[in-house]
C-alpha cells in the first residue's frame, strides 16, 4: 500500500502542467518591437545605398509578420466568430500589405517601402491590442460574405501599397525634373521600373477590387442601404478612377504625375469609404 501511495506521489510530484499561450499583452509589444528595429536597420541599409534587402531585415520581418499574424488571428476569431472592428481589421489589413510587400521583393525592390509600413504595423498592432472593442462578434458569415471580405481586405492592402508606391515616384520625378541627384534619389530604382510597379500593383489591385464589388451585390442583401451607401458609392468611383488610370496608361500612354495624383485620389475615396465608414459607425456613433 506505501508503495502505492509513494508511486502516486511521485506521478503527481512529475506530472509537467500544459504550456499556456503567450498573451497577445506580451506578443503585441515584442512584435513591435520587431518592426522597429527592421525599420532602424532598414533605414541603415538605404543610408548606406544598398539595393537589396538584408538578410538581418528579412528576418526580423518574418518573426514580427509571424507576431502580427498571430495577434489578428486572436483578435479577430472569437466565440465561434469574427470580431470585424475598426481596430482589429486594421491591424490586419497592416498584416496583408506587409505580407504582400515581403512577398513582392522576390521580383521588385519594394524594400524601401518598409520604412513607411513596419512603424504602422507597429503601431497597428498595439492598438489591436489595447484599445477597446468597437464592435460586435459576427457568427453567421456564408462563403459569400468571407469571399467579399477576404477580397476586399486583398484589395486595400495591394491599393495601399500602390499609393505607397506612387508617393515614392512622385518624390522621384519632382527630384529628378529639378535635378536633384542626392537624398532619396539615390536609393530608389529607375523612374520607368517604378511606374511599371505602379502599374502592375494597380492590376493585382483592381482586379481584387473587382471581385469584392461584385460579390457584394451578389451576397450582400441591400449593398445601398442607409449604413452602407456611402461605402459603396466611394468604392464604386476609386474603381472607375483606378480603371480609367489603366486604360489611359495603355491607350494613351498616362505616365508618371497622371498617374500618382489618380492613384492618390483613388485610395483616398477608397479609404474614406471603409475606414471612414468604420469610424463612424463604431467609434463616433457606436454602431458597432
Amino acid at each position: 500500500m506505501a508503495g502505492q501511495v509513494g508511486t502516486k506521489e511521485r506521478s503527481i510530484r512529475y506530472l509537467s502542467p500544459t504550456p499556456k499561450p503567450m498573451p497577445d499583452t506580451i506578443l503585441a509589444p515584442l512584435a513591435a518591437l520587431l518592426y522597429l528595429t527592421a525599420t532602424g536597420l532598414q533605414l541603415l541599409h538605404m543610408s548606406q545605398r544598398r539595393q537589396q534587402i538584408d538578410r538581418g531585415v528579412f528576418a526580423l520581418s518574418l518573426a514580427a509578420l509571424l507576431l502580427h499574424a498571430i495577434i489578428a488571428w486572436n483578435s479577430i476569431i472569437q466565440d465561434g466568430g469574427v470580431d470585424l472592428g475598426f481596430y482589429k481589421v486594421s491591424a490586419l489589413i497592416f498584416l496583408v500589405i506587409n505580407v504582400a510587400c515581403i512577398t513582392s521583393l522576390a521580383r521588385r525592390p519594394l524594400q524601401n517601402l518598409l520604412v513607411v509600413l513596419f512603424p504602422l504595423s507597429a503601431m497597428a498592432v498595439l492598438v489591436a491590442t489595447f484599445a477597446p472593442d468597437t464592435s460586435a462578434v459576427v457568427s453567421d458569415l456564408g462563403g459569400g460574405m468571407l469571399l467579399h471580405i477576404s477580397s476586399s481586405i486583398l484589395a486595400y492592402a495591394v491599393l495601399s501599397l500602390a499609393a505607397f508606391q506612387s508617393a515614392l515616384l512622385a518624390v522621384q520625378d519632382h527630384q529628378l525634373k529639378h535635378r536633384h541627384t542626392r537624398g532619396i534619389i539615390q536609393i530608389l530604382p529607375p523612374l520607368q521600373l517604378m511606374e511599371t510597379m505602379l502599374f502592375e500593383l494597380l492590376w493585382i489591385g483592381v482586379t481584387l477590387l473587382t471581385i469584392a464589388i461584385a460579390s457584394g451585390f451578389v451576397f450582400i442583401d441591400d449593398i445601398f442601404a442607409q449604413s452602407l451607401v456611402h461605402k459603396t458609392v466611394l468604392t464604386i468611383i476609386a474603381w472607375l478612377l483606378f480603371s480609367v488610370l489603366l486604360w489611359g496608361h495603355y491607350q494613351l500612354g498616362w505616365r508618371s504625375r497622371t498617374a500618382v495624383h489618380l492613384t492618390l485620389a483613388g485610395f483616398a475615396l477608397l479609404m474614406l469609404a471603409f475606414f471612414g465608414s468604420k469610424l463612424v459607425l463604431e467609434l463616433i456613433l457606436q454602431r458597432g
